[in-house]
């Protein structure tokens, strides 16, 4: 397994080993002592699954008082995910990173508590699995509409598919803040 660091601290892509013949593959999606061993010292109570086709956006979301660490794989189809850094105080405070997650390359990204992510769906269709470290709370959920100019967000998509809660979500500057994460 590899990892590799991006800009933003708490974010991480992991490349699996993979064992591939003329069967095909295998490779494990997550082995908690493996990952511990590479610094991801979380544990995961949930696992979520998405079907998306086409355009469709999903985000951009976070928890704000039981916040979710995420491991995101698509593993199907093609998805271009995104995280954003949200906590008050982080020196990458409303920067953003984006990365191609797809069945092809397998890589995995690690989103750490108090960053909102979300994703767009690249293929025809998209399975994305997610494992996160809290249980999801609608109460404690919150949420960054996916255009905001202020992030600048470099979308492969320009008029995507929404739910009317992700169309509807607030820009960071409409938010207090008071409803935004701390960075620790």
């Amino acid at each position: 397994m590899k990892i590799i660091e991006t800009p933003l601290d708490g974010v991480l892509i992991v490349e699996p080993d993979v064992y591939q013949d003329k069967r095909g593959f295998f490779m494990e999606t997550h082995n908690l002592r493996r990952y511990r061993e590479a610094g991801l010292n979380h544990v995961f109570v949930q696992d979520n699954l998405s079907y998306s086709v086409r355009g469709t956006l999903r985000g951009m979301h976070y928890q704000l008082n039981k916040p979710q660490a995420k491991l995101v794989q698509a593993i199907a189809g093609r998805i271009y995910d995104v995280v954003i850094d949200i906590r008050i105080g982080s020196p990458t405070f409303k920067k953003w990173f984006g990365v191609e997650l797809s069945q092809e390359n397998k890589k995995q990204l690690f989103v750490g508590h108090g960053l909102a992510h979300g994703f767009c769906v690249l293929s025809e269709a998209a399975v994305v699995t997610y494992k996160c470290t809290d249980f999801y709370d609608p109460h404690d959920e919150g949420g960054l509409l996916w255009s905001d100019p202020e992030l600048s967000i470099d979308w492969p998509v320009s008029d995507p598919l929404l739910s009317p809660k992700d169309g509807a979500s607030p820009k960071i500057s409409e938010l207090v803040s008071d409803r935004l994460p701390r960075y620790r």
